[in-house]
C-alpha cells in the first residue's frame, strides 16, 4: 500500500470515527454502552449496502444523476438509516437527547465507512484533498444528519409519547433537508467540508448542554418523587396527602385483590426507578456498577402484575407510572445492565 493510499484511507475514515469516540467520551453518564454503539454502526453498514444497491439500480435505469443526487439519493439513504432508529424509538431504548445523538451518529458512521470505502475502491486516487472532503465533509454530514434526526425525533416523542409517527417524520425531514442541501453543492466542496467541521460540533454542543440540564433535572425531581412514593407504599399506611388520598380512593373503585396488586406494582416500579437513577449517579462519578441479579425477577413480577391489574387499573396508576421516554428507558437500562 502506497503512502498516498494510506493517507487517503486515514482522512476519509478517521474523522468520523474520532468524532464518535469524542461524543462517547464527553457523555458523563456513560448511558450508551459499547455494544449499543457497535450495533448502531452495524445498522449503518447494512443501511449503506442497501442504499447503494438501490441507488445503482435507479441510476442504471437512466435517471438524471445530478437531480437524483440532490433529491433522490438523500431520500433513499436517510430512509435506510432511519430503520434502526425507528426500532430504538419504538422499543424506548433511547433515554436522553445525548443518547440519541450518539446512536444516530454511530449509524451515520457505519454508513460513511461503507460509502467512503466503496469510493476508495472505485476511485483509487491519492489526492488527499479529495479524501479530506469525503472524510471531514461527507462522512461527518452523514453522522451529523442522522444524529440530529435522532435528537429531534426523541425530543418530539418525549413531549408527545403517543405520537411516534410525527416524531419520526419531523426528524426525517430535518435529516433529508441537511443531506439534500449538502448534495446541492451551494458552496465549493472544500467550503462545504469546513462548514460541516464547524457546524456539526456546534450542533452537538447545544444538544449536550440541553441533555445535561434535562438529565440533572430528571434525576433530581424524579429521584425525590420515586423515593416519596416508595416510602409511602412501603410504610403500610396511606398518608393524608394528595398522593395518599388518591391511592386510598382506588379501594373504592377496584376489588381488594386488584388494589393489592396495584400497590405492589407501584412499589416495585418505584424501587426499580430509584435503582436506575442511583446507577446513573454512580456512573457520572466514574464508578462502574455491576448488574443487579434481582432486576430481571422484579421486571417479570411487574409483567405479571400488569396483566393482573388490567388496562383500567394501569390507567388509574398512570399519574405515577410515567410514559416519557426517559422514564420507560430506565427499565430497559436495568434489564440490559
Amino acid at each position: 500500500m502506497s503512502t498516498g493510499t494510506l493517507a487517503a484511507i486515514i482522512v476519509s475514515l478517521l474523522p468520523v470515527a474520532a468524532f464518535l469516540s469524542a461524543l462517547m467520551y464527553l457523555d458523563g453518564y456513560r448511558l450508551v454502552r459499547g455494544r449499543a454503539v457497535a450495533l448502531a454502526i452495524a445498522a449503518g453498514l447494512l443501511a449503506a449496502v442497501a442504499a447503494m444497491a438501490v441507488n445503482h439500480s435507479v441510476l442504471d435505469a437512466g435517471v438524471d444523476p445530478q437531480a437524483y443526487s440532490r433529491y433522490g439519493a438523500p431520500l433513499v439513504e436517510e430512509l435506510f438509516k432511519s430503520a434502526y432508529l425507528l426500532y430504538l424509538l419504538r422499543a424506548r431504548r433511547i433515554g436522553f437527547a445525548v443518547d440519541a445523538a450518539i446512536v444516530g451518529f454511530a449509524i451515520g458512521t457505519g454508513f460513511a465507512f461503507v460509502e467512503n470505502t466503496s469510493y476508495l475502491v472505485e476511485l483509487p486516487s491519492e489526492n488527499v484533498l479529495l479524501w479530506a472532503v469525503r472524510g471531514f465533509g461527507t462522512a461527518l454530514m452523514h453522522g451529523g444528519a442522522t444524529a440530529m434526526y435522532a435528537v429531534i425525533a426523541h425530543e418530539v416523542q418525549e413531549t408527545r409519547p403517543q405520537r411516534l409517527p410525527g416524531a419520526v417524520l419531523s426528524g426525517f425531514l430535518l435529516a433529508y433537508c441537511i443531506h439534500s442541501a449538502y448534495n446541492h453543492f451551494f458552496l465549493s466542496p472544500v467550503l462545504s467540508a469546513l462548514l460541516t467541521v464547524v457546524g456539526v460540533p456546534l450542533a452537538m454542543s447545544v444538544v449536550y448542554r440541553h441533555s445535561e440540564r434535562s438529565t440533572q433535572s430528571w434525576l433530581g425531581v424524579g429521584f425525590d418523587t420515586d423515593r416519596e412514593l416508595y416510602t409511602l407504599i412501603s410504610s403500610g399506611t396511606l398518608a393524608e396527602n394528595n398522593v395518599g388520598k388518591y391511592l386510598h380512593s382506588l379501594q373504592e373503585s377496584f376489588p381488594p385483590t386488584v388494589v393489592a396488586d396495584m400497590l405492589c406494582y407501584l412499589r416495585t416500579y418505584a424501587e426499580l426507578a430509584i435503582g436506575a437513577k442511583a446507577v446513573m449517579m454512580m456512573r457520572e462519578a466514574g464508578l462502574d456498577v455491576p448488574p443487579d441479579p434481582s432486576v430481571l425477577g422484579k421486571l417479570k413480577e411487574m409483567e405479571y402484575l400488569r396483566k393482573s391489574i388490567g388496562r383500567a387499573g394501569l390507567m388509574a396508576l398512570s399519574p405515577f407510572v410515567h410514559t416519557r421516554s426517559s422514564d420507560l428507558w430506565q427499565m430497559e437500562m436495568l434489564k440490559q445492565g
